[in-house]
């Protein structure tokens, strides 16, 4: 039975990949920032939660590591993140402190975690499978509020290309998946701001896209299908942005 480390996985795409994977004989370990998981979450035995805030270094160290060195995860799917916005007319002070803590969460405690995990299969010799979570953001930009959240999802992209770049070759194979906009919570923060028909005004559907859409996405790469797209991003964004 293969494990899988996911995080962000108490709600909207993390909750339905983490479901998912449970029902296709995956042991899923899930974080959350605040520790709350759904009943059909916890009704699993092959589901482990852990109350994981991803802007504190310490509870990456106490509570992730941990997994990463004693169970070692056949695969990792980063998949918590933060949506701020940070206007340019803001103070420098506000603008920067949006900026830090996005990239704490999106990027950086997410390559923390693959650095750990690539180092322990490097260790013991195995192959392991890393899927990000990264956005349509990362290709296309997003408006100027949104801007740290775009410029996280670029980097975290690239993170991934270069990983695959040096352990492909060790069995160790990394994926992005740049969704557009996903009909989950982090969803409504846009929808405050620039109304709903905002959300679907270039997509080709007349909706947006289900979270179950990334979760069987996420199934099929967990499966070990395609090897030998290590490094490439999966686009699926309602054909909003084609490449």
């Amino acid at each position: 039975m293969k494990h899988v480390l996911i995080t962000g996985a108490s709600r909207g795409i993390g909750f339905e990949i983490a479901q998912l994977l449970l029902q296709n004989n995956f042991r899923v370990t899930g974080t959350s920032s605040k520790g709350i998981f759904s009943e059909d979450s916890n009704s699993s035995p092959k589901f482990e939660g852990l109350k994981v805030d991803q802007s504190v270094e310490r509870d990456l160290i106490s509570s992730i590591k941990p997994v990463i060195d004693e169970d070692s995860p056949d695969v990792l799917i980063n998949n918590a993140g933060i949506f701020r916005d940070a206007d340019f007319a803001s103070d420098d002070n506000h603008w920067l402190e949006v900026w830090d803590k996005t990239m704490m969460v999106n990027l950086k405690s997410s390559s923390l975690i693959t650095k750990w995990f690539i180092n322990k299969h490097v260790e013991n010799g195995s192959e392991g499978i890393i899927i990000n979570i990264a956005s349509r953001a990362a290709y296309r930009g997003d408006t100027q509020e949104y801007a740290a959240y775009a410029a996280s999802k670029g980097a975290m992209v690239a993170f991934t290309k270069s990983i695959a770049r040096d352990f492909s070759r060790m069995g160790i194979v990394a994926y992005s998946i740049a969704p557009g906009f996903v009909e989950t919570d982090m969803a409504k923060e846009s929808i405050s701001v620039y109304g709903e028909s905002h959300l679907t005004k270039d997509s080709a559907f007349d909706k947006m896209t289900q979270p179950d859409e990334i979760a069987r996405l996420c199934l099929f790469l967990a499966g070990g299908n395609v090897n030998h797209m290590s490094g490439s991003t999966f686009h699926i964004n309602g054909g909003s942005y084609m490449i």
